[in-house]
């Protein structure tokens, strides 16, 4: 048995629905795509054995292999692969991800509901064969087939029980695991799927997930023998941890962003870039990141984190000493019409969680200091923070970050896209949807990621969110 702390309640189990890190942990238990993760983070055959590509990068063939099976018996079919994927897209299925598809030949078009779900670039050639067509060559497409939007769907499970069918009893999945049970705020057990393909490679015969919100609870709960694994802690007893932890604390690099979003389509951030601006250089990253975090984050000033052959487009405050930062945010901010005498009143949100409270905290205590300005500090239940960041009727500046689905810069990039369903900072710039539309296009792999990196400058002069690291 295996006992994980797994941070907010997810708010579905329907892998083509589904957004948020405790989800995926989740799902990824459950469900196999055509292409999976090795422990390293390189990718190996999942549910396809094989696959080919044609000579222009277009279309691939993926062959699935024979002993695939349902967690009910039922053989793993490229018909299950094409309907998954095509709910995934189907506007019906009401996806805030499946833009993350809008490499698909036709998926934009399906997505805005001018083509039936059937149009998509995918096709089940015969049981064992899937054919996808994309719109132009995809670096990234074994990668981003990992993610839950690309994972089989049990056609016959989903119509018969309809939005009711990722519960415990109902859910059929193509995993290591089944859903065992579904206790809300309690746990959530998987137990083995004795009908997994490489079920023989299973050493744990139940999972636990436990949705624990506060860090000191979770870190309470693993040091009193309650959990086996718990990726959250307190931030301010890392020191503590280090000390009298030793090997148990492990700390790695992850492939995400920690930002904050602006409401681009409310006052008083809407057509202000001068006093997001200001906002962004008010903040003192080093100490945010080296006394409040602490635990290794690199200081941030672009959207997109490093990555291997992708030219980070730094902008120019990113040289600047901290005392330049600070002065031209005042400018900044006075000339947006704020003072001391008439301060800025700004809700900063974040979903409930002892660490977000602590940065946040740190934030409004630099604003304040450099620029007078007046936060209030709102925290909400993570269902509730995802609906009101969405809705953008309630929010000025919120907590945001992405941890990328594939290691590529569109991972990040795509999220601005003005319609993309995840933009919950309501971003619109038709230059840099156009920058994003010809990077989709370019064949050449070096002239791609230079196209992103004129999006990322974009979007970093634009600033509709707040790089922290």
């Amino acid at each position: 048995m295996l006992r994980r702390g797994n941070g907010v309640e997810p708010e579905t189990l329907d892998p083509h629905r589904a957004e948020g890190v405790s989800t995926s942990n989740i799902l990824r238990d459950l469900f196999e795509g055509l292409v999976t993760e090795a422990p390293d983070g390189s990718l190996e055959p999942g549910a396809a054995a094989r696959w080919t590509t044609s000579a222009d990068g277009r279309t691939w063939t993926f062959t699935l292999r024979p002993d695939g099976r349902w967690s009910n018996g039922d053989p793993v079919t490229a018909f299950d692969f094409e309907y998954g994927l095509r709910r995934s897209v189907d506007p019906a299925t009401l996806s805030e991800y499946a833009a993350i598809l809008a490499p698909l030949a036709n998926a934009e078009a399906v997505i805005a509901g001018e083509q039936p779900p059937a149009a998509l670039g995918v096709r089940a050639l015969d049981a064992l064969t899937l054919e996808i067509r994309l719109n132009a060559p995809t670096p990234y497409l074994l990668g981003l087939l990992t993610h839950s939007s690309a994972y089989p769907g049990h056609r016959p499970s989903v119509e018969q029980h309809g939005p009711g069918f990722a519960r415990p009893g109902r859910l059929v999945g193509n995993g290591a695991y089944v859903l065992a049970e579904w206790a809300v705020q309690s746990h959530i057990r998987l137990a083995r799927n004795g009908r997994f393909r490489d079920d023989r490679a299973t050493t744990v015969d139940e999972v636990w997930y436990y949705p624990i919100e506060s860090a000191d609870a979770e870190l309470n709960r693993y040091r009193a023998g309650e959990l086996d694994v718990t990726s959250t802690v307190p931030l301010r007893q890392l020191g503590f941890l280090r000390e009298n932890l030793g090997a148990e604390l492990r700390i790695a690099p992850y492939l995400g962003s920690y930002v904050f979003g602006f409401n681009c389509t409310q006052p008083p951030f809407r057509d202000n870039p001068g006093l997001r601006r200001a906002l962004v250089l008010a903040l003192d990253r080093a100490i945010l990141t080296g006394r409040i975090t602490g635990a290794g984050e690199i200081a941030a000033a672009t959207w997109v984190p490093p990555m291997p052959g992708y030219p980070s487009p730094a902008p120019d405050w990113a040289g600047w000493s901290q005392a330049d930062r600070e002065a031209e945010a005042r400018r900044l901010y006075a000339a947006a019409g704020y003072s001391r005498e008439r301060p800025l009143r700004v809700q900063l949100l974040y979903n409930t969680d002892t660490n977000h409270r602590r940065l946040c905290a740190a934030m409004a205590a630099m604003w304040r200091e450099v620029l007078g300005v007046e936060a209030e500090l709102l925290n909400q239940e993570w269902p509730v923070f995802l609906q009101t960041r969405r809705e953008r009727l309630d929010t000025q500046v919120f907590r945001y970050g992405w941890i990328g689905d594939y290691q590529d810069p569109y991972t990040f990039l795509e999220i601005l896209h003005s319609r993309h369903g995840l933009n919950d900072m309501g971003y619109a710039n038709p230059a840099y949807d156009a920058l994003l539309a010809a990077a989709g296009a370019e064949v050449d792999g070096e002239r791609r990621l230079a196209l992103l990196a004129d999006a990322e400058r974009l979007l970093l002069a634009d600033l509709p969110l707040l790089p922290i690291y």
